[in-house]
C-alpha cells in the first residue's frame, strides 16, 4: 500500500491505527487467497504466493488467517474466490494525482463507492490516460530513516541493483526496476538492515509539492479513499514537505 507515506506519520490516534492494521491485513488476505487461486496452495510451487506470505507474515498478519486464505483461494473450503483487479484515476488538489487500485468482488460497488468518496472530499475523476502516464512500475523498499545511514543503506545496495536512494519523512526509499527489488531486499538482508515494506509499485518521478491548505485537503481525500473496502493500493504524485508536516502537526495539536 503505498501504505507508508510519510504524512501517516503524523497521526497518532489509537482508534486510527487499528482500523488501518484491520484494513492492511484484509489486503494481504487478499493478495494471498487471489496468488493461491492463480497457483494453487503449495508455497514450494507458487513463488507468487510465497511472496504474498512472507509480505504478511512481516505485517504481522496471524497465521490462522494466512492458512485460512490460501485454503479459500486454493478452493479447497468449497467457496469461490474471484476478484478483479481495476485502477481508477484521481486528480485531487493543486495538482495532485492519484492512482487507486482495487481488489474487488463486484465491479458496480467498487465503481460506486470510489466515484462517490472521491468526489465528496474534493477530488474528481479522470479520464483513462490522463493520470497514468505520470507514474511507470518501480521496485520500493523503506528503510527506517533513524536506524541506519543513507550511506551504510548505498553500500549495501549498491550492486544489487538500486538505481536511486530517496529521502521520504522518517524512511529511505530505496527506487529499483521491478526485477531487481528481490536483489535489493537480499542485499539488505545481508547487511542486516531492517526494512519496512519491499513492494513494485506505481512511482511518480516528478513530484507535486502542496502547501498547508492543499496538503491538509489532499490528505483528507486520500485516506477516505484507502480506507474503502475493495481499495488495495494508493499511489500519488505529492511531495509534503517536513515544514508542511509541522505545520499540520501543529494544527492537530
Amino acid at each position: 500500500m503505498a501504505g507508508h507515506s510519510k504524512w501517516h506519520t503524523t497521526r497518532h490516534k489509537k482508534a486510527a491505527l487499528d482500523s488501518k492494521r484491520a484494513k492492511m491485513y484484509a489486503n494481504h488476505i487478499k493478495a494471498i487467497e487471489v496468488a493461491a487461486r492463480a497457483g494453487g496452495a503449495d508455497l514450494d510451487g507458487n513463488p507468487a504466493l510465497e511472496v504474498a506470505v512472507t509480505k504478511a507474515k512481516k505485517q504481522s498478519v496471524p497465521n490462522d488467517n494466512i492458512d485460512r486464505a490460501i485454503k479459500r483461494g486454493a478452493g479447497l473450503t468449497g467457496e469461490v474466490i474471484d476478484y478483479a483487479e481495476i485502477m481508477y484515476e484521481v486528480r485531487g488538489p493543486e495538482g495532485s494525482a492519484l492512482l487507486v487500485e482495487c481488489l474487488t468482488d463486484n465491479r458496480n460497488r467498487a465503481a460506486s463507492e470510489v466515484r462517490a468518496t472521491v468526489t465528496r472530499n474534493g477530488g474528481f475523476m479522470a479520464d483513462p490516460g490522463s493520470v497514468a502516464f505520470m507514474f511507470q512500475r518501480r521496485g520500493v523498499v523503506r528503510v527506517p530513516a533513524d536506524d541506519h545511514s543513507e550511506d551504510d543503506i548505498m553500500m549495501a545496495v549498491i550492486e544489487a541493483g538500486a538505481d536511486e536512494i530517496l529521502r521520504s519523512g522518517t524512511a529511505f526509499e530505496i527506487v529499483s526496476d521491478p526485477s531487481d527489488i528481490q536483489a535489493v531486499a537480499k542485499a539488505l538482508d545481508d547487511a542486516e538492515i531492517s526494512y519496512d515494506s519491499d513492494d513494485v509499485e506505481f512511482f511518480a518521478d516528478m513530484k507535486v509539492e502542496l502547501d498547508a491548505k492543499s496538503a491538509q485537503s489532499f490528505i483528507e481525500l486520500w485516506d477516505a479513499v484507502e480506507e474503502l473496502d475493495d481499495v488495495q493500493n494508493v499511489y500519488a504524485n505529492v511531495e509534503i514537505t517536513a515544514e508542511v508536516l509541522e505545520e499540520l502537526s501543529a494544527q492537530d495539536a
